[in-house]
């Protein structure tokens, strides 16, 4: 808001630019009167997909929106302002914008309103029963989700598997292997903090785990606990040590003196740190890394950053010091708030005007099941955000080590996801100058959770790789190489060299000092 400030103060001192501004908003609307105007809404646009916009009166409705939209916009484009400023102030302006179209009320759209006809306004009350549930349930944001037909442990996170380990903080998942002999190096999967594990492990055939197990790996996966108020002082060391706990059980339970590791997001930045840390105390722990969808430059521009002020930064850390926590159904507004055209107006609009029920959808299940960031782990993330401490040596330290991943030279596979509007791939891709050992880098179709979500058999899947690795990823991209197919497939490829040989499958989970506590997916992915 600050920000939207600046740009109205600079747009106020420069009055022959607000006038041309408004100038030339009132000769685009005496062309839209007359017929003329050339302004169409964008054909991906969904919101002007229904044949009325087609129509003279309602084509002149959305050219309205557009000009004025556009010309809005386009003024932070004329003044003089600093980059990340007009970055601000152009995505201030683009919630005011996204919310001033017209299909986001009954009268402005004209699907909703030939809907409420056809229904003799059951619709509308349908829509009004929609709205008076969010405001109770749902903290006032419109659902994006009927998550009644998914239960976590009946049809979704159902890979056969026990919980072998547990401790305050995570639980240790075993899954059970599905080839008669396995690879002796097994894996483990480090998910993020900030989401419950079973994106991984989301539905049959749409399960990284049940993929990896069926190609002979023995895998093994953290499973977080949803931190509470008196939880407030795990931090980063506290979630480190856990994963350097975790790799010492699977070894003793696998016999391997060491494993694969692979880290999915804020995951996969916490595995990172670890790493730098066995390395400078000379532990033998993990054979290679993998990180997936993991931010190592902060720095790259995305939506996300433009919050990072000085004042957004304090204030959201003294609220979780207050809490004790970032409650994650805050934590979700901010996501939804990125992509207001898809991730709320776009809700509003077939929940509340047409009356539809949310979609039942797996993925935006999971998504819907938030946790909790305990608040010395949030305030540490957000520094580490905004100053891009992983890129310096010694930014940070781990359980009494500094972090320089120029000294991990274990090999390193990274895979991005071109679309994602949370980790720009770029962000992701400044691993392979960063990294001290081998780096395959892949970049992946989709989006941040699409992309993980992939799986061999989806015939859209696709990805990129090339074998030179270039300090500018727009190099990299233009040299790269398209592949159909899963990054799935590549990454098991990938990991298999470094899995070692094969033996028969254990006669069962555990072994005597980590029996078996309950089946998976444990209790920790339950507690709310």
């Amino acid at each position: 808001m600050a920000a939207a400030g600046r740009w109205a103060t600079h747009l106020a001192r420069r009055p022959t630019l607000l006038a041309s501004s408004v100038a030339g908003f009132a000769a685009e609307e005496l062309r839209i009167a007359a017929g003329r105007s050339s302004l169409h809404p964008d054909p991906r646009d969904r919101r002007f997909v229904d044949p009325a916009w087609q129509g003279p009166v309602w084509r002149r409705v959305a050219q309205t929106y557009l000009a004025g939209r556009d010309a809005i916009l386009g003024s932070v484009d004329e003044l003089d302002l600093d980059d990340k400023s007009a970055d601000r102030a152009r995505f201030a302006l683009m919630q005011i914008t996204e919310m001033a179209a017209p299909t986001n009320v009954l009268a402005g759209n004209p699907a909703a309103l030939k809907r409420a006809a056809e229904t003799r306004g059951r619709s509308l009350a349908r829509g009004a029963r929609h709205l008076a549930h969010d405001v109770r349930r749902n903290g006032g944001m419109p659902s994006q989700v009927d998550t009644r037909p998914f239960t976590v442990g009946e049809n979704v996170a159902v890979a056969p598997g026990a919980v072998v380990h547990r401790t305050e903080l995570f639980e240790l998942i075993q899954y059970q292997p599905t080839t008669a002999q396995v690879h002796e190096r097994p894996v483990l999967i480090v998910p993020p903090q900030v989401n419950r594990f079973y994106f991984i492990d989301l539905a049959p055939k749409r399960s990284f785990v049940e993929y990896v197990v069926s190609r002979g790996v023995q895998t093994f996966l953290i499973s977080w606990r949803n931190p509470k108020p008196v939880n407030r002082e795990w931090s980063l060391d506290t979630y480190a040590a856990a994963i350097v706990e975790a790799l010492e059980v699977v070894a003793d339970i696998s016999g391997s003196p060491d494993c694969n590791a692979i880290g999915f997001c804020a995951g996969g930045i916490t595995l990172s740190a670890v790493m730098a840390h066995l390395e400078a105390t000379d532990q033998r722990l993990v054979e290679s890394l993998s990180l997936a969808v993991t931010t190592i430059d902060t720095a790259a521009k995305s939506t996300m950053n433009a919050f990072a002020s000085e004042r957004s930064v304090a204030a959201a850390i003294r609220k979780s010091r207050r809490k004790g926590m970032l409650e994650g159904s805050e934590l979700a507004k901010v996501f939804a708030w990125v992509r207001p055209n898809d991730l709320v107006w776009n809700y509003v609009v077939s929940n509340y005007l047409m009356g539809e029920n949310p979609p039942a959808f797996d993925i935006l299940a999971w998504n819907a099941d938030v946790t909790n960031l305990p608040a010395a782990l949030h305030a540490e993330f957000v520094q580490l955000f905004t100053d891009n401490l992983l890129l310096q040596p010694g930014g940070i330290t781990t359980l009494g080590t500094p972090v320089d991943l120029g000294t991990i030279t274990t090999d390193v596979y990274m895979v991005a996801a071109i679309n994602d509007h949370l980790v720009p791939w770029q962000a992701v891709y400044e691993g392979t100058q960063a990294f001290g050992g081998d780096v395959r880098f892949v970049l992946s179709n989709s989006g941040h959770i699409a992309a993980l979500i992939n799986p061999p058999d989806n015939p859209k899947a696709s990805y990129l790789v090339g074998d030179d690795q270039p300090s500018d990823p727009a190099l990299w991209l233009k040299e790269a190489e398209r592949t159909a197919g899963s990054w799935w497939t590549d990454w098991t490829e990938w990991v298999l060299p470094r899995s070692g040989g094969r033996r028969p499958k254990p006669r069962k989970l555990g072994n005597r000092n980590h029996p078996i506590i309950e089946p998976a997916p444990g209790r920790y992915v339950l507690e709310r």
